[in-house]
Parts: C-alpha cells; structure tokens; sequence
C-alpha cells in the first residue's frame, strides 16, 4: 500500500500545472548499477518511485526483450521542473532523456515551443489502438505526445457513515454532506471546474471564456459549507475517510479500491457524470538523436497486451479501449469505468493559471 500511494502521490503532482515538490533527480550522465549507453539504447524518462519501479520491473524488460534496445531509465521530476530541465538542454542542444513521462499541462507549454519532436504514426501502427483524446497534435495538426498511462479521481465514501453509494457528483451540494467532504486543494489538480460544468452546466463549453468560468465557481463556491478539509496530503484524507471523519470526497479510485481491499470501508463510485481521467503521454525531445528507437517504444508501450500489463502492474487504466484488451471485469473495476470520462480542459489551466489561481483562493478555498 505504501508504494501505491507514493505512485498516486506522483500523479497528483503530476496533475497541478505548477507541480509541487520535485523527486530528487537522478544524475543525468551516469546511473550506478545500471546498464551503460549502448548503441541500441534509449534513455527513457518516468516519475520516481512506484512508478519508475514498476517499469524497470515489469514494463522496460519487456520491451527490450522484444526488441533488443536496452532501457537506461531516469527518474524524472514532476510537473514544471522536468519542462524547465528539457528546455535548457534543447538550447545547449543536447536531450537529458530521448523519451519522457509528460503531463498533458506541460505538453501544451512544451508544444507552445516547439520541443517535441514530430512523431509519424506509419512508422507506429499499434498507435492506431490508443483512444483519440490521448494523442497529442501540434497546431498543423502533426502528432507530438501519446498516451502513456491515465488513471481517475472518483467520488469516494466511507459506507459505514454513508450506507447507500452515491450516484453523482452533485452529492456534493447536498445540505446533508455539511462538513462531510474532503476535496483536493488547488483549482489545477482537483479538476472541480470540470466537475462542477458537466454537473451543472451540461459540458465543459462554459470554461470558454472568464465570464462562464466565474459562472461556475460561483456554483463551486456553494459546496464550501460541506468542505470539512482542502487537503494538498493525500494521506490526511485517506486516514479521515478510512475512520469515518470525513466520510466523503474526491480521491484516487485505484488507491481507495486498495484500502477496501484491505478490510477498510471505503467505497470508490465513478459517478454518472464520469470519473475525472488524468493522463500522462510519451514526448520526444526534438534533440534526441534516437527517433527511430523513439518510434519503436511509443508503438510496443501501444499494444493492447501492454496497456494490460501497466493496469496489471502500475495500477494505471488503459489508453486503449477496454475491449481491445484481456482485463476481466473485475482487472478492469479495479482501475476505470465503461462510464464516458470527464477529461479535463487542460487548456485553460494553463492559459489562464494566475487569473484562476487568485479567483480560486478569493471565492472557493479562502
């Protein structure tokens, strides 16, 4: 359990556009232990801990048995950090990895510039199985990112207090859920904007413009008599939720399914409006001198056999459709939903970050 939370705790960072405290890096040049730069080789970039673990284990050995290209794994930093380190290397020329795990945040800021290198998807036929809504395009229209991993925030309870499984996110504005709720802290990582649209607003077109996004956090601001915690620490609410003390919220489905799965009574429900479906996609820097070999691991981590394995795994859903795959049901449950996601408008996160940032903090959290 302590490693999976350590994975999700990536994620959540992962998901904040600014990102939040950085894993320490691992030398760029040099990695003890580990295999020396061969000329069939690829320097392949993925978030410490549980994650990076998990695929040097069970996902970088099955791709260099396929193929033959060793795997020089670097546990990167989250969020802005990695972006910042990527763009200094671009200038001096060079990649600090061929391959990197990005956000979809920093996937539109590294697009804005130019950094990803164009990726062709003949030379990747296994792409054609990843779902549209997680292939990364530049403006032209030429493909940049693909799905990697993707997982989901839930509508979490705790069924000692709340008996009956709740059906909708619009739970949350119930008055008998005062001081009940646990949500996550920042306008960037909770996704309750796009949440709070396709609740009650019908879809996510209102976050087109400031006046229709101050329209929903207006609605927003309506659930804060039921927040009994903000929380930015995952594992303040996940010990909360587990004793019954704040027996609602939004929390990692995997994670929540884990504690039930241990004897907890915590129950994960992907409402009728959808689980919120965060998602991390593989770039190459446009310095990498291996696209080719670039090309050959984006098209092997795009089986269908393979998304199954991260599922089986890492404990990430699919970027494939489901029937593609062999999950059984209850492999499936245990990691996403037939239920249509919400997935959230990244654009505006970054494009109005400060703006949303301070309206956050005036009218939700304060």
């Amino acid at each position: 359990m302590d490693d999976m939370k350590k994975g999700i705790s990536r994620r959540s960072v992962l998901a904040g556009i600014a990102g939040g405290s950085a894993v320490a890096m691992a030398g760029i040049t040099g990695f003890p232990g580990i295999l020396k730069a061969q000329e069939k080789s690829l320097k392949i970039g993925a978030y410490g801990g549980y994650f990076k673990d998990s695929f040097d284990k069970h996902i970088f050995p099955e791709f260099t048995k396929a193929t033959g290209i060793a795997v020089e794994s670097v546990a990167q930093p989250t969020g802005e950090a990695w972006l910042v380190q990527i763009e200094q290397a671009a200038r001096a020329g060079k990649a600090p990895t061929d391959i990197s795990m990005i956000s979809q945040g920093m996937m539109q800021r590294g697009a804005a510039v130019d950094l990803w290198a164009k990726l062709d998807a003949a030379k990747m036929p296994n792409v054609a199985n990843v779902m549209p809504a997680y292939l990364n395009k530049y403006a032209d229209g030429s493909l940049c990112g693909v799905g990697a991993v993707t997982w989901y925030i839930t509508l979490v309870s705790n069924t000692d207090v709340i008996k009956e499984a709740p059906t909708s996110w619009a739970e949350l504005w119930k008055p008998e859920r005062a001081e009940q709720l646990g949500l996550l802290a920042l306008v960037s990582n909770s996704f309750l904007l796009d949440v709070t649209a396709k609740t009650h607003f019908g879809g996510q077109d209102i976050l087109d413009t400031e006046e229709g996004i101050m329209q929903v956090m207006d609605k927003l601001a309506e659930v804060k008599k039921n927040v009994q915690l903000w929380y930015r620490d995952e594992a303040q609410f996940e010990q909360a939720l587990k004793s019954g003390e704040i027996p609602m919220g939004q929390y990692y489905h995997d994670v929540a399914g884990l504690a039930a799965a241990d004897g907890h009574p915590v129950r994960s429900t992907f409402p009728k409006e959808g689980g919120i479906n965060d998602s991390g996609s593989w770039a190459v820097s446009g310095k990498s001198e291996k696209i080719e070999m670039a090309h050959e691991f984006i098209d092997f981590m795009s089986q269908p056999e393979i998304q199954a394995l991260l599922s089986r795994k890492v404990g990430t859903s699919p970027t494939v459709a489901r029937a593609k795959t062999d999950l059984t049901d209850a492999e499936f449950a245990s990691v996403s939903s037939e239920i249509e996601p919400i997935i959230p408008r990244y654009d505006i996160y970054l494009q109005r970050a400060d703006w949303l940032s301070q309206k956050w903090t005036e009218l939700i959290v304060s």
